[in-house]
């Protein structure tokens, strides 16, 4: 892969502003609490999909890490988590009744650490989870993994269990990078799970960095891409620190002086991108890499990547059930999320049986943008008399009012558009939010787009 045509700094300078992920369409942002628990069941029953992705979210952690800003409670006490769990056990007898036609194809463990659990918690969620739903013979099971506080018999354990894929926080190797943020883990460690975990059968292994982060130079980062090239991982996902203090009060203990420039975190990211592509990955959407015989992979070329809230994935036709404090759904035609604090989520199960708290019914004209995006987001191209023939309208007419927003892109050569498709030229990879953005009937409303992080 041609790694220079991604890195026009005028462009990218240009073009770097705040924009969603586009891990839905409508975004998080959109849901309301006019999205009621009969709103869900009517969306169940009308779904035409019977496959099942579940999502479950541990939201304990041993240590804060400054840089976080996902939904998390910071505890050494696993007792914890039992307490949790019984719960979250209360949540999925009342769910799983409601899903008794479906198959489960995916299941992911999110967090938080879900490693935070300890054998015989892993065990006991497995084991309730497998006797309450159908699961497919072949399933893909899949769990973040913090390196800090497991042993190496943890990979054995959860591969017993039938997880088959790993997600391992990694960030950066530097130690003051990792005193600094507060996350100071044994490289050596790490490097001996992966391959412990590969011995053991993993069919596949990811690894998440993280470029911007405080005190990072290209020399400090270039080891840690030399490190993670060495352990040989099957994905990695490089994700742009996005330093928000206004939002996360843990980020304020990071001063913006340690933080790189602008022009230095750009350098950050053209270092890791040319680094990785060099090694032999493929480039997947715009912030993950796979190695060429990954499904994600496969499925990019084959133009069949889907984007939910887990990022890229292969299982695009599942309907997506959260469990858990805070966990997002996708079934059929809506979104729904449960409530994002512990205690609160403890009430609501104690009283009724599940804890959601606010959604969204898509609307035709949702659909209808949300497929573009995504087809966007995913495989940098749109076939335009693909989505005028699905939904029976004229693409150019019922976006006549968004086409024109895409001129400054097609200006700058950064898309191509004819009368049968639009075209994503590859030096656009890393500003595919933005374009994307052109089609957001939603965002013409948020005149403050800094809800979101930057896309650099």
């Amino acid at each position: 892969m041609q790694t220079e045509q991604f890195f026009d700094s005028q462009l990218l300078n240009k073009y770097n502003t705040s924009g969603p992920r586009y891990t839905s369409y409508p975004t998080a942002l959109e849901f309301s609490d006019k999205f009621g628990h009969d709103e869900l069941l009517n969306a169940i029953e009308a779904s035409e999909n019977r496959e099942l992705s579940l999502y479950v979210h541990i939201p304990f952690c041993h240590s804060l890490c400054y840089y976080c800003g996902c939904n998390k409670v910071i505890t050494r006490h696993r007792g914890k988590a039992d307490t949790y769990l019984e719960f979250l056990a209360q949540e999925i007898a009342s769910r799983a009744p409601l899903f008794k036609d479906y198959t489960v194809k995916q299941l992911h463990w999110g967090g938080g650490t879900p490693s935070f659990l300890t054998h015989e918690q892993i065990t006991t969620l497995v084991t309730l989870l497998k006797s309450k739903f159908h699961f497919a013979e072949q399933v893909e099971m899949s769990i973040e993994i913090d390196p800090r506080e497991i042993e190496l018999d943890l990979a054995d354990h959860l591969y017993s269990l039938g997880f088959n894929r790993l997600s391992i926080g990694v960030q950066d190797i530097d130690e003051k990078v990792q005193q600094t943020i507060n996350r100071v883990q044994s490289t050596e460690f790490i490097e001996q799970f992966i391959a412990h975990a590969k011995h053991v059968g993993f069919q596949s292994i990811n690894v998440d960095l993280i470029y911007g982060l405080p005190h990072q130079t290209i020399e400090t980062f270039t080891r840690t891409l030399n490190k993670v090239h060495e352990m040989d991982v099957d994905r990695i996902s490089l994700f742009s620190y996005a330093h928000l203090p206004s939002r996360f009060a843990a980020q304020r203990k990071l001063r913006d002086e340690w933080l790189p420039s602008v022009k230095e975190k750009f350098a950050l990211m053209k270092l890791a991108i040319e680094t990785l592509c060099g090694f032999g990955y493929d480039f997947i959407g715009m912030d993950h890499f796979a190695k060429p015989d990954d499904e994600l992979s496969i499925a990019q070329k084959n133009g069949t990547l889907h984007r939910n809230f887990q990022g890229y994935t292969t299982k695009g036709n599942c309907d997506l059930l959260g469990l858990g404090v805070s966990s997002i759904s996708a079934i059929g035609n809506s979104f729904s999320q449960n409530i994002k604090d512990l205690q609160p989520y403890y009430k609501a199960i104690d009283q009724q049986g599940h804890a959601q708290v606010k959604g969204i019914s898509l609307t035709r004209d949702d659909i209808i943008r949300g497929e573009v995006i995504r087809e966007l987001m995913c495989n940098l191209y749109l076939d335009k008399n693909m989505i005028s023939e699905k939904y029976t309208i004229d693409f150019d007419q019922y976006f006549a009012e968004d086409l024109p927003l895409l001129n400054t892109f097609i200006d700058d050569q950064l898309i191509t558009i004819n009368e049968d498709e639009i075209i994503v030229d590859q030096k656009a990879r890393l500003l595919i939010r933005i374009i994307c953005m052109s089609f957001d009937a939603y965002m013409k409303q948020h005149i403050n787009q800094q809800r979101f992080s930057r896309v650099i």
